[in-house]
């Protein structure tokens, strides 16, 4: 029934995605207190989004899983990143 090989990641490599979305969250915090002007949106966000790729892969398994599977999250990600640009774009020429 089951057909996918097992993985079986370190205790090791979990602790330093967790040390490194800790940190990136601080950043990201410390980020809103530096006077960035109109690029302080943007910092928050590459940091989540480095966070969000972090979790996917390792926590979510995304990295072992079927190429299919990795077509269509990549696609809700082109979605969403759609999205917030023609979010933005509006606000811009508002």
């Amino acid at each position: 029934m089951d057909n996918h090989s097992k993985h079986i990641v370190p205790y090791k490599t979990y602790l330093i995605i967790l040390a490194s979305l800790i940190v990136l969250t601080i950043l990201s915090i410390l980020i809103t207190e530096i006077e960035l002007g109109e690029y302080s949106t943007a910092g928050a966000l590459i940091f989540a989004s480095v966070k969000t790729f972090l979790v996917l892969s390792y926590f979510m398994h995304l990295k072992f899983d079927n190429l299919i599977l990795k077509i269509f999250v990549g696609l809700v990600i082109a979605v969403f990143v759609a999205v917030v640009v023609i979010t933005f774009m509006d606000y811009i020429h508002r």
